[in-house]
């Protein structure tokens, strides 16, 4: 196993599935991760067919009581973090300490600036940028609007 130690990742040009799978590996061996920069992750896909399905997520609603949810995250960090706890095992004790381990952020915090950052070449976008929406402009849509 490896050495247990605290990896900054930032999330710049990064496609967001490819990028979450990557930190819950991370996670699960033990490492605390830091995720900055979450409004600049990209989806892939159609920028008006990901536009469509994220308002089409946000009007489901429960049909005894619309307050009981089901509810979705709206913010850059939370759309974030949410996809990581997607692909980690949350039934599990392991996979629930490996949650608790991460962070996500939306630029980057003062203590962070200076550390070293880490990327995940395979994780990077390998279009032009145009063929992504980043998920900032998602959470926009969403009707929240990113701030620093």
């Amino acid at each position: 196993m490896s050495e247990k130690k605290l990896i900054v990742v930032d999330g710049t040009n990064h496609i967001l599935g490819r990028l979450a799978s990557n930190v819950s590996k991370l996670l699960l061996q033990g490492n605390k991760v830091v995720i900055i920069n979450a409004e600049k992750i990209l989806l892939s896909g159609g920028r008006e067919k990901n536009m469509r399905e994220y308002l089409e997520r946000q009007k489901l609603k429960s049909r005894v009581n619309p307050i009981y949810g089901p509810y979705h995250p709206k913010r850059p960090e939370n759309i974030v973090s949410r996809t990581v706890r997607g692909m980690l095992p949350m039934r599990k004790s392991k996979g629930a300490i490996a949650y608790d381990r991460l962070r996500v952020y939306v630029g980057v915090p003062k203590e962070f600036e200076g550390v070293e950052k880490t990327s995940f070449p395979r994780a990077m976008t390998t279009k032009p940028i145009s063929f992504y929406i980043n998920v900032g402009e998602i959470s926009k849509l969403l009707g929240r609007e990113v701030t620093e």
